[in-house]
């Protein structure tokens, strides 16, 4: 008897069929019927495929695709580093790598930029200075306008002593000699004081006697010749017995050299200078070179 298709399919047994496993289920056939349904196929979800975590548990096809997919991303990454790499040391090579030319240009320009800046700095002092004279000069002028002028020396007494210094004009100097007419000294100095008067004109030159000044008859005998120097009303210097150093003959020359040692004089050619632009109002071009004009004449 011929098996049917039905027959494979179902398991059913028939006559004259045979199998390898007959003699061992012949025991078991006849107690459990054989299930006549069909087997239906179960539907199997494809897996998700799900992002590399550095191991792959699926050597199938959907565990190569992840692992290619992570090795062009470490590539990618690798590429990228190297790439930031390379750059680094093309940079710091164009930083370092500087010729012996290339430095002595750079020195170049640095001494041409400082020396352009040294021009524009002296060109600029320059007409400081040259502003700042004329402006002192300007003010040196204004203020001789009203210091008096005198040009000789003025007797003094004791009655009008301390009015003739403490009423002076406060930026007049006043030089009092202190006299005895018994002095030889004390002629000579009245001699180059005279001579002084006529040079420096805005200085206020006097004398008194020794004994008009009430003085002791020793300061009278052995202190003079005297010079007592006020401006302001106080006195800012005194030399006494002035023979000592410059003996009984001496000239106006002497006295003046020791007075201007002590700043006891102003500057006359300042002076005479301002007096000429006061009077004739020429230009006063002539004093910008002046450099100790500000401690020539003092201004308020």
């Amino acid at each position: 008897m011929s098996l049917g298709l039905d027959d494979k399919l179902l398991g059913e047994k028939v006559d004259n069929y045979c199998s390898s496993d007959e003699g061992e289920r012949d025991d078991d056939s006849d107690d459990e019927p054989r299930s006549t349904e069909a087997v239906q196929p179960t539907f199997v979800p494809e897996p998700e495929i799900k992002e590399y975590n550095g191991y792959s548990t699926n050597t199938g096809p959907k565990g190569v695709i992840n692992d290619w997919r992570e090795f062009k991303r470490l590539e990618t990454e690798k590429k990228g580093e190297q790439e930031r790499e390379r750059q680094a040391l093309l940079k710091k090579l164009s930083m370092s790598c500087r010729s012996h030319l290339d430095d002595e240009r750079e020195k170049q320009k640095d001494e041409q930029f400082m020396e352009q800046m040294e021009r524009e700095m002296d060109e600029i002092e320059e007409e400081f200075m040259k502003q700042y004279r004329e402006k002192r000069i300007e003010e040196m002028r204004k203020a001789l306008q009203n210091v008096p002028k005198f040009g000789g020396v003025v007797p003094l007494s004791s009655n009008d002593f301390v009015d003739q210094i403490d009423k002076e004009n406060p930026q007049v100097y006043i030089i009092v000699h202190v006299y005895e007419d018994r002095s030889k000294a004390c002629k000579t100095m009245n001699g180059c004081l005279e001579s002084l008067a006529q040079e420096y004109p805005t200085v206020k030159f006097c004398k008194i006697r020794a004994t008009e000044t009430k003085l002791s008859m020793k300061f009278a005998k052995d202190g003079v010749p005297a010079l007592l120097i006020y401006k302001g009303g106080d006195m800012i210097g005194n030399f006494i017995r002035i023979s000592d150093e410059l003996g009984d003959d001496f000239f106006s020359s002497d006295v003046e050299s020791i007075l201007e040692e002590h700043s006891f004089l102003p500057n006359n050619d300042v002076i005479n200078k301002c007096i000429k632009d006061k009077t004739t109002g020429e230009k006063r071009s002539v004093l910008a070179e002046d450099d100790d004009t500000d401690s020539d004449f003092d201004i308020d």
